[in-house]
């Protein structure tokens, strides 16, 4: 079998110097049947190497329960690398950060009263050694020592940006290396002295994240990383994107004179990310640097590879640059040929509160529980209890994240975490009072990793505490026959405005197989089903204007679903030739 070692100064695959050239490829991003056209993309771009972090929330969304199938099934991704004829590195974590709903760190667990984040606290460690137990059994067999693809496997993420328990690093290692990884162990973290001196341990191979300045940030691994080879593990080539904020896009020319200057000096890289995917459901994750910031669903990072499988000017940009280091293909991506456009009228529509009995359980309390308390780890959580004439407004004391206020079912006002909202009018008069609360994704970043959901604290109205509550968390994963059945028995209405919060249902043909992107012009903010698939979040707040349809969802005859919590100035959505992720300046 092939031997894989750090040598003095390389990579050495069979004792011959080998310089990585990765790209950033998340499994658990893109649909599987997509997988083998952008690894094949990758090659062409001259890769030798696709990199994926493992999300553990993805993988076990409940406790004693841990998916490999589908979307999530990692061993067939990594055989389909290997049957291209490129290496892999794995990044398990347990933290991935990745911009994704908590770090990947999964929700149950962060609710365990008491447990650890990132230490060596026995529960959580514990929990860590069940899921190396499944994830690694997976890698364990696909190792390049066993005549597989995975070159490399890392230990943590970034651990220099959060911790400093070398105890935790060298718990880590132990569980790695007992079940079965023998090839060669990284960390990586900031090219930062303090974070790299805290983030990894002697015996661990060094790597660095950065996008730009690559010699002065190489010279600062080369002091933390004496001999072996050097690598940047995340070599920033684009950036996420925020809602509120604008689209993030870099220059092709500038980043790709930076990655030549980082491969002339020998220096490996791991280009962040080759193709980004989309944040589907729920799972973006958040930032809270002050101001809490919840991912868009749009992970096009304005990577070489776009969102939708196509090659960018980064991609031409790049391919350059790799063509200077090694034989490339002769063959070049397509470029975007016009997805299909269409108009749809989303005629029939039922009220949110019409069909609420069958989406949620309430459960009767006498205190208000957090989300995580409920059990309940992503999407929303309703709220309900009774207000009189005299209680004119309601207010509480953090609410994780967004929340909807209604009155008898009528929308009163909204509370927000990131506009500091924590206060809404009631009208007059008694009635029922419900907060919608809408988790926007958990923190993926820094010292709010691990936070619970939903209203936290207290709440009150102008005259007393309110202590009574019913509680339970919507089922939305998913489009479920009664409420199907519910849209489909309203009558059509014309397609004027639509007053939410409402469910709304077309039908539409289409070309099969064939991407689309959606369009939202005039709707306010919510949810998006496609053949009971949730695409994810829209937001008039942009900075998207238009979701991703993968073409796998997309058949002959399609069922289309919208959750509009506000309101739309009219009935119809469109399918357009392209995507639009935004303005890029404020």
């Amino acid at each position: 079998m092939p031997a894989f070692e750090i040598g003095a100064q390389d990579f050495l695959l069979d004792g011959e110097p080998l310089q990585i050239r990765s790209g950033a490829l998340h499994y658990f991003r893109v649909h599987p049947d997509q997988w083998a056209d952008r690894i094949r993309k990758a090659r062409l771009l001259g890769l030798n190497t696709i990199e994926t972090y493992v999300a553990w929330n993805a993988h076990a969304p409940q406790p004693g329960t841990f998916d490999l199938s589908g979307g999530l099934d990692l061993g067939r991704f990594l055989d389909l690398v290997a049957a291209e004829g490129l290496h892999a590195i794995v990044r398990p974590g347990p933290y991935i950060c990745a911009e994704w709903d908590g770090g990947g760190l999964p929700a149950w667990l962060m609710g365990t009263a008491g447990i650890g984040v990132r230490t060596a606290e026995p529960r959580y460690l514990e929990a860590v050694a069940g899921y190396y137990d499944e994830v690694l059994a997976v890698v364990a067999p696909r190792q390049v020592t066993r005549g597989g693809p995975v070159l490399l496997v890392q230990v943590e993420n970034e651990y220099g940006a959060y911790g400093d328990d070398p105890d935790y690093l060298r718990a880590l290692v132990a569980m790695i290396r007992e079940r079965g990884i023998d090839v060669p162990l990284t960390t990586c973290d900031q090219a930062d002295d303090e974070m790299l001196a805290r983030g990894s341990l002697d015996g661990l191979h060094r790597t660095a994240t950065f996008g730009s300045r690559s010699l002065e940030r190489l010279e600062t691994l080369r002091r933390h990383q004496p001999t072996g080879p050097l690598m940047c593990m995340e070599y920033w080539d684009g950036w996420f994107d925020s809602w509120g904020e604008p689209h993030h896009v870099t220059d092709p020319d500038e980043a790709a004179a930076d990655l030549d200057q980082l491969l002339g000096t020998g220096a490996s890289v791991n280009l962040y990310m080759f193709h980004g995917g989309t944040n589907l459901g729920f799972t973006n994750g958040a930032n809270d640097k002050g101001t809490y910031l919840p991912i868009t669903t749009s992970y096009d990072y304005d990577a070489p590879l776009a969102e939708d499988g196509t090659p960018t000017a980064k991609y031409d940009a790049f391919r350059k640059v790799f063509a200077r280091y090694a034989d490339l293909p002769d063959e070049r991506p397509a470029d975007r040929r016009a997805a299909p456009a269409l108009d749809v009228a989303l005629e029939r529509r039922v009220p949110l509160a019409d069909v609420l009995p069958g989406l949620v359980d309430l459960v009767p309390v006498d205190h208000l529980p957090t989300a995580d308390d409920m059990g309940h780890w992503s999407g929303f959580v309703l709220y309900r209890t009774t207000v009189s004439a005299q209680d004119l407004l309601v207010t509480v004391d953090e609410v994780r994240d967004r929340a909807l206020v209604l009155h008898d079912g009528v929308p009163v006002g909204t509370l927000s975490r990131t506009e500091g909202i924590l206060t809404a009018s009631l009208p007059a008069a008694a009635g029922v009072l419900d907060l919608l609360v809408e988790d926007q994704g958990r923190v993926n970043y820094g010292p709010r990793i691990g936070e619970p959901k939903g209203l936290v604290g207290t709440a009150r109205t102008a005259v007393r505490p309110l202590t009574a509550w019913e509680v339970g968390g919507l089922r939305l994963d998913t489009v479920d026959e009664p409420l199907r059945r519910a849209l489909l028995d309203a009558e059509p209405q014309d397609v004027a405005p639509v007053a939410g919060p409402a469910f709304c249902h077309a039908t539409f043909d289409s070309s099969p197989g064939t991407d689309h992107f959606l369009r939202l012009e005039g709707w306010g903010k919510g949810l998006v089903w496609l053949n009971g698939t949730l695409l994810g979040r829209y937001w008039s707040l942009g900075p998207t204007r238009t979701l991703y349809v993968p073409g796998p969802l997309v058949r002959e005859h399609n069922e289309l679903v919208v959750l509009e919590l506000h309101g739309a100035c009219t009935g119809l959505v469109s399918f357009v030739a392209g995507p639009d992720l935004g303005h890029t300046e404020r």
